[in-house]
């Protein structure tokens, strides 16, 4: 019952975003987290525990950026800790990710072999080496999603952003919630619409 967060607008994301995350914590969660672009690369604050913790994080080192994600995650793969919480990212894209990758040890197999090292234990940190992989290769930021997409099996919603990209927020779900909101100049994600209810309706 983990929770996704989305912003891309005009103002700084990462307030909006831990307000979304606070209208999630109904659905329990061991470790929070969100990532923010900024100047082109990715900004991320990552804490086992409680929102709070992240908040804390937060404003001892405060995040900039207009487009950003965030995530509330109850354990699966891996156990709680500042490492196995999302955002998960590369050089090139940041994920947040809701749900069970199936074959998530097939494609860690694989990917290591290309040469791809994994930090986590968690099923969330190979999508974002796929959809790497598939940038790495020439492929706009849709196109590499949409075919690590067709490599995933099991039941997902995914938030994603990609560095250099301050105008793009992917979003997409396969037997899991993910609702979209829109407003003037900025666009919204979240795995529950209650978490945009402050923003838009």
């Amino acid at each position: 019952m983990c929770g996704i967060v989305g912003v891309i607008g005009n103002d700084n994301a990462a307030p909006r975003i831990i307000e979304g995350l606070r209208r999630l914590e109904y659905r329990g969660y061991d470790s929070a987290g969100l990532a923010t672009l900024v100047n082109g690369g990715f900004d991320l604050r990552r804490a086992e525990g409680k929102l709070a913790q992240l908040e804390e994080l937060v404003a001892a080192r405060p995040v900039s950026g207009a487009l950003g994600i965030g995530h509330t995650r109850w354990a699966t793969h891996g156990v709680p800790s500042e490492s196995n919480a999302h955002p998960h990212a590369t050089e090139r894209v940041a994920v947040v990710h809701n749900g069970i990758i199936e074959n998530f040890q097939n494609l860690r197999d694989e990917l290591s072999a290309e040469g791809h090292e994994f930090a986590t234990d968690t099923d969330t940190e190979v999508v974002t080496h796929l959809i790497d992989f598939f940038l790495k290769q020439g492929l706009a930021p849709a196109d590499a999603t949409a075919r690590a997409l067709k490599r995933l099996e099991g039941a997902f919603a995914l938030g994603i952003i990609f560095a250099g990209e301050h105008d793009v927020l992917i979003g997409a779900r396969r037997g899991a919630a993910l609702a979209v909101g829109h407003g003037e100049g900025e666009m919204f994600l979240a795995s529950d619409a209650m978490a945009l209810a402050p923003f838009t309706r």
